[in-house]
């Protein structure tokens, strides 16, 4: 397991042709690989990427056994945060198995408004990470964005998007 110290880590997905998923981005204070500590394969099926200077603290499975053996909050905290990364993997997949743009840009704004608990959602991340994290490409978006500003459902500028609706 690692927790990130500093810095910021993309969970990517890279098919074939060179198209990039931008599963999740983590950053400092994110706990990564906890979710493959006790798998049959630890094996990570996708790649890491880190666009900046990124300090990462590793801590190993016997570690975390012993901790977890005698500290029944560590425990506790463990299983949680191993719990709500398979939440996160879950809308994910929801996300991505969506069949059409607008539907991929709802969901995430549905899911985001519920986090962020406003109808004004802040981006962190810009146009073309978003559309990475959707596995779809800058332009589908910027265009579907632009139709749902057009049916009045949205309003939106280079950091935040406002529901309408």
């Amino acid at each position: 397991m690692d927790i990130i110290l500093e810095g910021e880590l993309s969970v990517q997905k890279i098919d074939k042709e060179g198209n990039i998923l931008t599963v999740a981005v983590f950053n400092g204070g994110d706990i990564i690989g906890a979710n493959l500590l006790f798998a049959s394969s630890n094996d990570y099926p996708m790649t890491i990427v880190s666009d900046m200077k990124t300090v990462v603290l590793h801590i190993p499975k016997p570690i975390l056994l012993e901790l977890s053996s005698k500290n029944f909050d560590f425990m506790n905290a463990l299983l949680k945060v191993v719990s709500d990364k398979a939440l996160v993997l879950t809308n994910t997949i929801d996300g991505i198995s969506l069949k059409t743009i607008r539907e991929k840009i709802n969901a995430f704004l549905k899911y985001e408004s519920h986090i962020q608990k406003s109808s004004v959602i802040k981006l962190n991340m810009s146009k073309k990470d978003l559309a990475q994290r959707m596995g779809i490409q800058r332009s589908s978006l910027s265009r579907e964005l632009n139709k749902m500003r057009k049916d009045g459902l949205i309003e939106f500028d280079s950091r935040t998007i406002t529901l309408k609706s």
